[in-house]
């Protein structure tokens, strides 16, 4: 299971870090990813990192601005986002796969229950 936590409202170009706890998984052999999803928007992809050698990759939209990272020793995968826009408001979902980092949700077999972001103009 994973369970997702850190949303809120914050002003744009502010800042929020996500978390993620995961339970039940061998956490560090799978590959971790954010996704996000606006209303009356498809889910898109955020950002990944590896299981095995903690590579990221990262949407275009935030390249830059947002930071994923992992500790395998708490089970955890956080997000920090800078420079936040209104436009990125949405439900951010963390995600788990046990294989390599993929930008498509159906490639990630478990899902956290999202956290709201929403970023006021």
């Amino acid at each position: 299971q994973l369970q997702a936590s850190g949303g809120g409202l914050v002003q744009a170009g502010g800042s929020l870090r996500l978390s993620c706890a995961a339970s039940g998984l061998t956490f560090s052999t799978y590959t971790l990813a954010w996704f996000r999803q606006a209303p009356g928007k498809e889910r898109e992809f955020v950002g990944a990192i590896s299981w095995k050698v903690g590579s990221t990759a990262y949407a275009d939209s935030v390249e830059g601005r947002f930071t994923i990272s992992r500790d395998n020793a708490e089970n955890t995968v956080s997000l920090q986002m800078n420079s936040l826009k209104p436009e990125e408001t949405a439900v951010y979902y963390c995600a788990a796969a046990r294989s390599f980092m993929s930008t498509v949700p159906y490639a990630y077999a478990y899902w956290g229950q999202g956290t709201q972001v929403t970023v006021s103009s």
